[in-house]
């Protein structure tokens, strides 16, 4: 009887050695996705590094806070060299502003409060630098989010990271079961950032003490306001502060500069009970402001969902799971109720305040750290 000789699986799922498999790693030039690529090389892997240039290389080259800049790229490129391994840097600025900087603009100058880095990872690292490490003959594709991909009986799964205080899983919803075959996502299991940090000085590297990244890359300082105006000066047309009823209040300088639920800066005084953005009508120019009890919302409408479970969306009308409607937010118990395979209400069992159209709105198992996927809050 012939014996078995099938190698065992690597730590990355292969059933060949590590010197036999080829990953490319995302380098954003920060810790994490650094100690990845110094992990798997340590480990023998036929490693690649890939670094995206996403925005103006020489406003970049100024930047510190934020992910993709100049100085990043630089970082990377010196992680490669002290591992051994080769670095390549993409540019990628015209994918970028096409695919989530003007998307961006728009979905803020009509009101919403976008996501980019969520359309970042669906639209460019996701796609083109997967597509890209797909072409130099890479087994996979490795990245330093903080999130798990495990195996179950039907396939590969997404699952919250360990450290609760680290997990990405908001900003990742939308990749998709091919894409979660291709991807792997080493820091996942880590108990805390710290362990990351740890890696790092183990293994030498200059990033080892580099603070994270707190910034959107292409908004220097977090001010949107002044990126949107600059490529949609449009969006600072004066306009006024009404309230639900249509009365005049005061006046604002464009509705760019407000945010649901904001309570703060209005120029609004003289009132007894305290006022907040509950909408921004971008057509009219106006912001609408009313009493804090009309933030709370129960019915949540939900397109362009991303499903990750085994059986179809539409195969129940009613799944009962959890949901995260912000970033900031622990997952709430919820019914999701399909309407198309891309389309549903979401019931929020406890209503919640300030959400906002063009935020996720991520499905989570309730009884496990399992990720259904997802999709993005509309008008309705």
């Amino acid at each position: 009887m012939p014996l078995d000789r099938t190698p065992p699986l690597n730590s990355l799922g292969f059933a060949k050695a590590p010197a036999d498999t080829r990953v490319v790693v995302a380098m954003s030039g920060g810790v994490d996705s650094s100690v990845v690529a110094a992990m798997l090389a340590e480990e023998g892997y036929d490693v690649v590094g890939v670094t995206l240039q996403l925005y103006d290389h020489g406003a970049a080259l100024a930047r510190k806070g934020a992910c993709c800049a100049g100085i990043d790229i630089h970082d990377a490129r010196r992680v490669a060299e002290s591992m051994g391994f080769p670095h390549y840097v993409l540019d990628y600025e015209n994918v970028f502003k096409d695919a989530v900087i003007d998307e961006f603009a728009d979905s803020y100058l009509g009101g919403a409060t976008p996501v980019p880095c969520i359309r970042c990872n669906e639209r460019v690292k996701f796609k083109d630098l997967l597509e890209t490490a797909k072409d130099l003959d890479a087994d996979c594709m490795a990245t330093g989010h903080y999130i798990q991909r495990k195996m179950g009986p039907d396939g590969a799964e997404l699952h919250c990271a360990a450290d609760a205080n680290r997990d990405q899983s908001y900003f990742l919803f939308s990749t998709t079961p091919e894409q979660l075959d291709y991807l792997r996502f080493p820091l996942g299991h880590l108990p805390s950032k710290n362990d990351t940090r740890a890696l790092a000085a183990k293994y030498g590297l200059s990033v080892a003490d580099k603070p994270d990244s707190q910034d959107i890359c292409f908004v220097p300082n977090g001010d949107y306001a002044s990126v949107i105006r600059k490529l949609r000066p449009e969006a600072a047309n004066p306009g006024n502060i009404v309230d639900t009823d249509g009365n005049v209040l005061a006046q604002h300088d464009g509705v760019i500069n407000y945010t649901i639920g904001q309570r703060r800066g209005l120029g609004i005084g003289g009132l007894a009970d305290p006022l907040y953005v509950v909408k921004l009508d971008a057509d009219n120019a106006q912001v609408v402001v009313g009493p804090k009890s009309m933030l709370a919302t129960r019915t949540v409408p939900v397109k362009e969902i991303n499903w990750l479970g085994e059986t179809p969306l539409m195969s129940q009308s009613e799944w009962p799971i959890a949901v995260r409607v912000r970033s900031t937010r622990p997952p709430t118990d919820a019914i999701l109720r399909p309407i198309s395979d891309t389309e549903a209400t979401v019931e929020l069992l406890t209503p919640e305040e300030g959400i906002s159209p063009g935020q996720a709105c991520v499905f989570y198992d309730p009884e496990s750290t399992r990720i259904f996927g997802g999709g993005w809050i509309h008008k309705g």
